[in-house]
């Protein structure tokens, strides 16, 4: 899942467990790894891929629209080189 910092986390893990089926969910900030629990007769790991993406972090099966990607706070725009570089100082 893409994200950058904290605040990503907290938003990815927030959309992941607001999907119904869903026990358990953390993501990494530096893998960008999305580990979960789910209950597989409630969801499916796609609807959680959607669910994600839907709030502004595109992952390996669905990406964000450019519309939802630009209302994340300045600091979680991923795409943006100059966030990278100052996330990495």
């Amino acid at each position: 899942v893409d994200g950058i910092c904290g605040m990503c986390k907290k938003r990815i893990e927030k959309a992941a467990l607001n999907t119904k089926g869903v026990k358990f969910a953390s993501w990494d900030v530096k893998t960008h790894e999305l580990s979960l629990i789910i209950d597989e007769r409630k969801t499916t790991v796609l609807k959680v891929h959607e669910s994600v993406a839907a709030i502004g972090h595109s992952t390996k099966e669905v990406t964000t629209t450019p519309e939802v990607y630009n209302k994340l706070d300045p600091c979680c725009l991923y795409n943006d080189e100059q966030v990278i570089k100052d996330h990495q100082n």
